[in-house]
């Protein structure tokens, strides 16, 4: 039995009003996302890959169409849908334990004590396994740690819906690829339903269950979806040499570079 349907969108468009006019980002976007899926956004720069996430997170309105979110329609933000930016927008004033103490009591302060908010911000820290850096501010962590903190203010909320716009796209490879590795984990254990833009093809492949694939902007659109049948618990080194992993990263690639090769040549 396949799971159910979560985010559902139908016939979304948006148009931006500019200096020059007005500029259609996204036309004619259909897509399901099913409960407690990995979903990746990927595509050249313009595509509308960030525009899309935004839509659903209710930080932007559609010129057309209509975004459902549990069978409700997406009118604005909302904590059953959580945002990981690629800044992690930390206060720098304020530790790592205030920093998510802030989302989880804005969240949960109207029902719950005191006591339960701080095991709540706690768990957050010990998911992304920063129990020990609670007391440290963003200045005295690394740029990794941070986006660790980012990651755990955003599921302290508990969200059904994790929307992550290249969290890791400024970190180094070997930060990148370790957190990669825990947000497979976390994920795992929290069966949140994540929908996350990406650059990265091996990125796509490594953590989705399926790859929606924008066609260049202006005016971009779903090119296809192309469905990762990989079996989880995955890890990166077993995957290197299969067949499936290499079969899907070629599909990526060849969408991305072959038939949609016009944007490099207009760079």
């Amino acid at each position: 039995m396949s799971p159910a349907k979560y985010i559902e969108i139908q016939g979304v468009a948006q148009t931006f009003k500019t200096r020059q006019g007005l500029f259609p980002a996204l036309r004619d976007i259909h897509l399901q996302v099913a409960q407690g899926e990995f979903v990746a956004l990927i595509g050249h720069s313009g595509c509308g890959k960030s525009t899309l996430l935004n839509l659903i997170a209710g930080l932007t309105t559609p010129t057309e169409g209509v975004l459902l979110c549990a069978d409700k329609e997406i009118r604005g933000p909302g904590p059953e849908r959580a945002v990981v930016f690629q800044n992690h927008s930390l206060l720098p004033w304020l530790t790592c334990f205030e920093n998510i103490h802030l989302a989880v009591e804005r969240v949960f302060g109207a029902r719950e004590t005191r006591a339960q908010l701080k095991a709540r911000t706690q768990a957050a820290l010990d998911l992304v396994g920063l129990g020990h850096a609670a007391g440290k501010r963003p200045g005295e962590i690394s740029g990794g740690m941070k986006q660790r903190v980012g990651i755990a203010r955003a599921l302290s909320m508990q969200p059904q819906v994790l929307l992550m716009d290249e969290p890791f796209g400024a970190l180094d490879a070997l930060t990148r690829a370790r957190l990669q590795d825990e947000l497979l984990e976390i994920v795992a254990q929290t069966k949140a339903t994540v929908v996350m833009v990406t650059h990265d093809v091996d990125e796509a492949v490594l953590l989705s269950d399926r790859i929606v694939m924008m066609t260049n902007g202006p005016a971009a659109t779903i090119g296809e979806v192309l469905p990762v049948d990989l079996p989880r618990p995955r890890s990166r080194v077993a995957l290197a040499d299969d067949p499936r992993y290499q079969a899907c990263r070629k599909a990526v690639i060849d969408f991305l570079y072959t038939r949609q090769r016009h944007v490099e040549k207009a760079a």
